[in-house]
Parts: C-alpha cells; sequence; structure tokens
C-alpha cells in the first residue's frame, strides 16, 4: 500500500473530535473537489507492506483509535481491507474517512464510516456519491456534508430527508468549507462559509445535524501538515 504519512495528533472531526488519534494517510485520489484541503495527497507516497504499518501503529501506543484517511483510503481496498481486520483483532477502535464514491459493502461493520456526499460546491466532484452505500452504512456510521454556501446547505436538507438518513446513520455532520490560501491565523475567517452563518440556518430549521468544525485547523495553523 502506498501512504503520504503516518502519525499521531488528535481527531479533528466527527463525534470523536478532540480524541488521541492514529491517522494512516493514503496516497491517491480519484475525486478533485474544489474546496479539497489536501491536495498534496494526490500522488506520490511511499510503499508499506502490513507489516510495516502495523509496527508502526503499534509504536504509538498507548493510543487506540486509529483514522484511514487521504486521499482516498478506499482506492487501495485490497491491501486496506486485510490491514483492518488485523487491527479490529488486535483491539484497535477504528474509523474511515471515505468520500462514498467507492463501494464500501466489504468494510467491516465495526469500522467508523465517515462518509462525505459531495454538495454542488465540490465542483466536479458533486453527486459522486454511489447510492447502494446507504444499504452498507449502520448506526455506526456518520454522513458528512462539507457546505459553502446555501445551495450546498439546502441540497444537504434535501439529501437527508430524501434518504431518512437519521434512520440509517449515527450522526450528520455540517461542515464549512475552508479556504484553499487561508491566512496562517487560527481563525473561522479561513472557512468560506461562516459557521454562525451555519448555525442560524440550522437553528432557523430545526436541523438534526452536528456543526463539526475542523478543530486542528484552530490548534494549529490552518496548512501544517501531520497534525
Amino acid at each position: 500500500m502506498y501512504l503520504i504519512e503516518l502519525y499521531k495528533s488528535v481527531q479533528g472531526e466527527s463525534s470523536f473530535t478532540g480524541l488521541p488519534c492514529i491517522f494512516v494517510r493514503f496516497a491517491g485520489c480519484n475525486l478533485r473537489c474544489a474546496w479539497c484541503d489536501s491536495e498534496y495527497t494526490f500522488t506520490g507516497g511511499r510503499p508499506f507492506t502490513q507489516a510495516e504499518v502495523l509496527a508502526q501503529v503499534e509504536a504509538l501506543a498507548p493510543c487506540k483509535l486509529v483514522e484511514f484517511t487521504g486521499g482516498e483510503p478506499m482506492l487501495q481496498a485490497k491491501e486496506l481491507l486485510p490491514l483492518m481486520h488485523e487491527l479490529l483483532a488486535r483491539g484497535f477502535t477504528l474509523m474511515m474517512e471515505t468520500s462514498g464514491e467507492r463501494p464500501l459493502e466489504q468494510v467491516p461493520r465495526a469500522v467508523h464510516k465517515i462518509v462525505d456526499v459531495k454538495c454542488p460546491g465540490a465542483g466536479a466532484a458533486a453527486n459522486s456519491f454511489r447510492l447502494t452505500n446507504l444499504e452498507a452504512l449502520t448506526l455506526n456510521d456518520e454522513l458528512k456534508f462539507v457546505l459553502s454556501h446555501r445551495e450546498d446547505y439546502d441540497f444537504a436538507r434535501s439529501f437527508i430527508a430524501e434518504h431518512d438518513l437519521r434512520a440509517r446513520v449515527g450522526g450528520i455532520l455540517f461542515s464549512p468549507a475552508f479556504s484553499k490560501s487561508p491566512s496562517p491565523l487560527r481563525t473561522t475567517d479561513n472557512a468560506t462559509l461562516d459557521p454562525r452563518t451555519l448555525v442560524e440556518w440550522m437553528m432557523a430549521d430545526g436541523v438534526d445535524a452536528r456543526l463539526s468544525l475542523q478543530i486542528h485547523k484552530f490548534i494549529w495553523e490552518p496548512l501544517k501538515k501531520g497534525v
């Protein structure tokens, strides 16, 4: 498998926000979201064997929470799925951030999937979500909508209602998009959709979703890697 980096930090998103976490970042992505903050993962990386990944993860103990991210981890499903099974057998709690464009039915149900649904503001990647993946989701999983503007918000609300998402997943995340060229300041001014505005919409409509801010971009400078 090809990885960009493997490190320990705190989880920046989802219902696991703030917990110590080991990040295994895979190389490669087949989508090109307009707001992508990890374009450095599109190419490169270096090869790892499963044994090498396991050794590095074990070396970061006692942390037992591991997230697979990218890039798009499921592009390397042939290598990733056996790794997931082995880490679960060793008592690790696993998360995966994925675009939802790749099939997910073979992912172990014990893995907490954080699955993106691409909104219109994602540009060329919009509407890339594989609807059959809804059948692979459980109350162990979360769906994330990255929102750039009101059109994205309205799309997300409609998608949630149309597919009865509250009955399918454990959580729904609304995450304001972040500037691809942020200032070094650790403020919400770098968000392309003001979180305050998003909260006002959510409160007015009674949306049953969680506001999800990428807290690592407020703890460290927004462009800092390996955190």
